[in-house]
């Protein structure tokens, strides 16, 4: 009786087991899981654009003072912005390469210049901004939504806030530091 059980518990988890396995495999994913719609649709555009995003915001050396940008044209993509380091630039071309569907991508990306200087700036424009309470907010979350872009003493705010106030504010701050040259204020206000 007891043999029987364990026979027939067998024969049930065996069964569970292939099928869990059979689950994994294409063979039993819906058509297209990856891609929603063929290329040149506006659907995989969207899709595309989706996907573009998440592997530029999971780059490991992306920071509050990169501003990583992008544009998709069908199958093409088309990157632009600024970054400290060089291995960002060529790491997010190799990221957006790799994306099913992207056939290929031109890489506009501008390598700030190596400066202490620019380095000091940034450092305090990080506390000024993000230290303020009202602004605190924006620097939580793995990706802080106010980027610092430092070149040449010369500063510009990108990303997105929730109100023109904070905007203005992110600027005030932002032109209360030392030694900055300019402030450009392209954040952008995001609707509610």
């Amino acid at each position: 009786m007891m043999r029987e059980a364990i026979r027939k518990f067998a024969n049930k988890f065996m069964i569970f087991a292939l099928l869990f396995a059979m689950a994994g495999t294409r063979a039993f994913a819906a058509p297209n899981a990856r891609m929603p719609a063929p290329n040149g649709s506006a659907q995989f555009e969207a899709w595309l654009t989706n996907q573009v995003r998440h592997q530029l915001v999971m780059l490991p050396w992306l920071t509050v003072f990169d501003n990583l940008e992008y544009r998709v044209e069908g199958n093409r993509v088309v990157l632009s912005g600024e970054v400290v380091r060089p291995v960002l630039k060529d790491d997010a071309a190799n990221a957006v390469r790799h994306i099913e569907g992207v056939e290929a991508v031109q890489n506009n990306i501008e390598v700030l210049p190596v400066s202490n200087f620019d380095d000091q700036i940034r450092r305090q424009e990080l506390r000024a901004i993000y230290g303020f309470p009202s602004l605190q907010r924006y620097g939580l979350g793995t990706m802080p939504s106010i980027r610092i872009i430092v070149k040449n003493g010369q500063v510009t705010l990108e990303g997105a806030v929730s109100d023109q106030g904070d905007k203005n504010m992110a600027g005030i701050r932002a032109n209360g530091v030392a030694n900055v040259f300019s402030v450009t204020n392209n954040l952008r206000v995001e609707k509610s």
